[in-house]
């Protein structure tokens, strides 16, 4: 099981300046490549401080300058924002710049608030169904003189231009969770990212059970890889474990109530939670933190990182956002990298 980092700026107050965090960023980036890792994922998002990311295709063309060897991909491009001649173009025009190191994560997105700016009128499932008619679309665009007669975009033989430098494209990767998200995905060659959010080991058991039901329908067609995307934090003592578990549950909060799209939002943020507005939610709890997700000594790391790699995952990315500090985010990284990562090699 290789391993990858997954980052984003994160701006919780107007005192953050903008191109420290994209500094910040960046660094966690290089420390990322300097390390070993396989990949670098950074996403899109509209509006939002708490994730800026509005075109990741920039930040990965700034990343390949930066780096060396880490594979940089898109986790992920929201699909219904996108026209496909224009995702197809893009995509291959950034694979053109970082000399075929691109991969390209593309999923239905997950935020009404963005929904409502982006294409309003749209909601979850019609994004599911968007992104099902996207992803080949990209595919025939990258073979060429591919005509489309669909029910988001209909346009006659077209090719991306400019094509990819990766033979096929860049690999796809698909965000799954349900069986037919997965069966989409391994039915149409593409990769799967899965992610168990708050719910922990048997939510991780059950995405690879319901990935490898989609494989065994689709028998005929070779296996594609999945990866795992955990929020992770590798902790110096029981203290700053204890630390973690507190920051990310205060993450987890957040991303519920942007989720919910319930609270006013002003500046690119939401009316700030209260420490009793944090007390309150009903599963998010520090305790819940440490349980569902890896915040862990190095050594108890390692134990429950083999137990995925033993299911079958090919790939566990590092989901570094938190609202910690940099200074925070970079140590766990390093501990990470250090203490963590040669039990695999």
């Amino acid at each position: 099981m290789r391993f990858s980092l997954f980052a984003h700026m994160e701006r919780l107050s107007p005192d953050q300046d903008q191109k420290q965090l994209y500094d910040e960023f960046v660094e966690l980036a290089k420390i990322a490549d300097a390390g070993g890792m396989h990949a670098v994922w950074t996403g899109e998002h509209h509006g939002m401080d708490f994730t800026v990311a509005p075109n990741p295709f920039l930040n990965l063309v700034d990343l390949a300058h930066q780096t060396k060897n880490v594979r940089l991909g898109t986790g992920t491009v929201i699909a219904p924002f996108w026209h496909p001649i224009r995702l197809a173009g893009e995509a291959a025009m950034t694979d053109i710049i970082t000399e075929g190191r691109l991969e390209l994560g593309i999923a239905r997105g997950a935020y009404s608030y963005e929904y409502e700016r982006m294409v309003p009128g749209m909601d979850a499932w019609d994004a599911g169904q968007r992104m099902r008619e996207l992803v080949p679309a990209i595919q025939g665009l990258w073979q060429g003189d591919y005509a489309q007669d669909g029910s988001y975009h209909s346009f006659p033989a077209t090719t991306s231009s400019p094509k990819p430098m990766q033979a096929g494209g860049p690999p796809i990767w698909v965000a799954a969770r349900d069986p037919n998200s997965h069966e989409f995905a391994v039915s149409n060659g593409c990769n799967v990212q899965v992610t168990p959010l708050w719910q922990g080991d048997s939510e991780i058991t059950k995405l690879m059970e319901t990935f490898k039901a989609a494989c065994a329908k689709f028998s005929d067609l070779k296996r594609p890889e999945i990866m795992l995307l955990n929020h992770t934090y590798i902790a110096a003592d029981a203290a700053d474990a204890q630390q973690a578990a507190e920051e990310i549950n205060s993450f987890y909060c957040n991303f519920g109530a942007w989720f919910k799209n319930e609270r006013s939002v002003s500046q690119g943020r939401i009316e700030p939670l209260t420490e009793q507005d944090i007390a309150a939610h009903p599963f998010y709890t520090a305790e819940a933190m440490m349980r569902d997700n890896v915040i862990a000594s190095p050594e108890d790391a390692i134990k429950r990182l083999k137990t995925y790699a033993n299911m079958g995952y090919d790939e566990y990315s590092f989901w570094i956002d938190s609202g910690m500090s940099f200074e925070r985010k970079k140590a766990s990284l390093l501990r990470f990298i250090n203490g963590v990562m040669p039990a695999f090699a």
